[in-house]
């Protein structure tokens, strides 16, 4: 396997969707990124054919400019890290090869499809002092890859890193870091709403008011109101 027929086989299905719809969901302005054309449908279903692409070949696909052609990079690499059979080095590679080229994850969906297994999951034994270095980082998709990563951690009742890192980010000035953290601590929540309650009581007078209604979404509603109304 090699990236040019991951990347032939992409390019066949040019055109099933104007590139305009298609960077419609590319929130980065970096100068450089294109699309095919291409369904993210599509992507996904090919890069799981190519879920044993090597290394060598994902990073080479991670050098395209088209935006399709690196979500099927991060893609295969989430196939990979979920895999059953795939070993632990392999594992520490995949998660050493998305933080050392996150540069071209630049983008919320690049994070949102590989942190949970590439990231969060290969952290979930382990010192997790990497996710504080990137909730503090100028990127703001490494920001949103430290509290998205904590999924992992909350799918196991590990909250407390959710919450610390929500911390650290609660006065982000990114929105798509603001719906993050409100998405994660809701999530989080779910396994203890005191602590949900506890955090959004020291916060909610300051907090983004998108971040504030992402975490009480899934309240009662007089619970909602009650916290919408100490909001800013």
């Amino acid at each position: 396997m090699k990236a040019e027929d991951f990347i032939k086989k992409l390019t066949e299905k040019s055109g099933e969707r104007s590139k305009k719809d298609v960077l419609k969901f590319f929130k980065e302005d970096d100068n450089e990124t294109d699309a095919i054309g291409v369904k993210f449908g599509t992507v996904f279903k090919l890069a799981k054919e190519f879920t044993d692409l090597p290394l060598t070949e994902i990073n080479n696909l991670l050098d395209s400019k088209y935006y399709e052609i690196r979500m099927g990079a991060v893609s295969i690499m989430d196939f990979q890290a979920k895999k059953k059979s795939t070993s632990e080095e392999r594992r520490k590679e995949l998660y050493e090869l998305y933080l050392n080229r996150h540069d071209r994850l630049n983008n919320w969906d690049f994070v949102d499809r590989g942190a949970y297994n590439i990231i969060g999951e290969y952290l979930v034994d382990k010192p997790k002092n990497k996710l504080y270095e990137l909730a503090k980082s100028k990127n703001p998709w490494e920001r949103r890859t430290a509290i998205v990563s904590t999924y992992a951690f909350i799918k196991k009742g590990q909250i407390d890193d959710t919450f610390k890192i929500a911390e650290i980010l609660v006065d982000d000035e990114h929105e798509l870091i603001n719906k993050a953290v409100g998405s994660w601590i809701r999530e989080a929540g779910k396994k203890d709403q005191k602590k949900l309650k506890s955090f959004l009581d020291k916060h909610a007078k300051t907090m983004p008011r998108v971040t504030l209604r992402y975490a009480i979404e899934k309240f009662d509603e007089p619970t909602r109101q009650k916290y919408l109304n100490k909001g800013k």
